[in-house]
């Protein structure tokens, strides 16, 4: 019986180090390294320091395809109702760039800080599911008085 129990540890044991060295080699081959990659010009987060209650502030990231093939942006999402993203919809080919454009809403947001996360859905190469640009600041209270809008 001990012998029994010794010979299906040992099968038990053989099957998971073989099963995790074949993940291992899928989750490698998966990854592209070829394919194509973001480079943002002047990096992924900007500051806008302090900026006007009132009018939205606007910032354009621009990006070049430093990968060996098209970089397609599925998606953009913010991380509330209060930033919204345009990005390209047609593919990008290596070499070229594009621009994501992100306005957040500055009304009724007098003398709070803002700290939003915009999430890019695409197939280039990175080790996060997306790729994320952040933007940040202060928005500057209208004279005679400060705004009280919920924090988003």
């Amino acid at each position: 019986m001990k012998k029994l129990l010794f010979a299906l540890m040992c099968v038990t044991f053989t099957g998971s180090v073989a099963f995790a060295q074949s993940a291992a080699a899928q989750g490698t081959a998966s990854k592209n390294v070829n394919g194509p990659r973001f480079e943002f010009k002047g990096g992924d987060t900007h500051d806008f320091g302090e900026v006007a209650e009132g009018p939205s502030a606007e910032y354009v990231f621009e990006f070049k395809n430093v990968g060996n093939e098209p970089l397609i942006i599925q998606n953009a999402n913010a991380s509330c109702g209060c930033t919204t993203p345009e990005w390209p919809k047609e593919p990008i080919l290596p070499g070229k760039t594009g621009k994501v454009k992100v306005s957040f809403s500055t009304a009724g947001r007098g003398g709070q800080p803002f700290d939003k996360t915009v999430f890019l859905t695409s197939n280039a190469v990175s080790d996060k599911e997306r790729y994320e640009l952040h933007i940040k600041g202060r928005v500057k209270a209208k004279e005679g008085g400060t705004s009280a809008a919920p924090a988003h």
